[in-house]
């Protein structure tokens, strides 16, 4: 096996285990805002209906409701500020976050043992071209050292 063929190695097993862990962060990524869309649809639905309420009432009234009702009010505000935040004119379904957040966490569970071969393998690759290039003088130290020597 030449030199060249090991860092080509080296290089196609980082991006390997690079594509894989990747994806699995973008999975976690969106596992998170899922959960957190849930979270707030959730809170939005339990109070929609007191924060109605109180909408509907008249200045003086809404003072003596929202005493009552603050946690169910500021909730409600929270998560319609927060589905404003992500542009959200309508709100997808409970099932289908579900669908999605079992499919990421079933893919990142399929992902794991892969990425966990694939970063053994870079690891076994790196350690066999490092010590190759100790042993072959190829250190970026002496490479260096080499160029300033051809450059006098």
């Amino acid at each position: 096996m030449a030199y060249a063929d090991l860092e080509s190695a080296c290089d196609a097993a980082a991006e390997k285990y690079h594509d894989l862990a990747d994806r699995t962060k973008a999975n976690s990524a969106r596992i998170a805002e899922i959960s957190e869309l849930q979270k707030h649809i959730g809170a939005y639905s339990k109070t929609r209906e007191i924060y109605a309420q109180y909408r509907r009432l008249p200045p003086k009234k809404q003072e003596t409701f929202y005493a009552e009702h603050a946690s169910a009010i500021i909730s409600c505000e929270a998560a319609k500020r927060y589905f404003d935040s992500l542009g959200l004119k309508k709100l997808p379904s409970v099932q289908s976050l579900k669908q999605e957040y079992a499919a990421l966490l079933a893919e990142n569970k399929k992902l794991y043992p892969d990425q966990k071969k694939e970063k053994s393998e870079m690891m076994e690759l790196l350690t066999v071209k490092y010590n190759t290039s100790r042993i072959l003088g190829l250190t970026e130290e002496e490479k260096q050292r080499e160029q300033r020597q051809e450059e006098r």
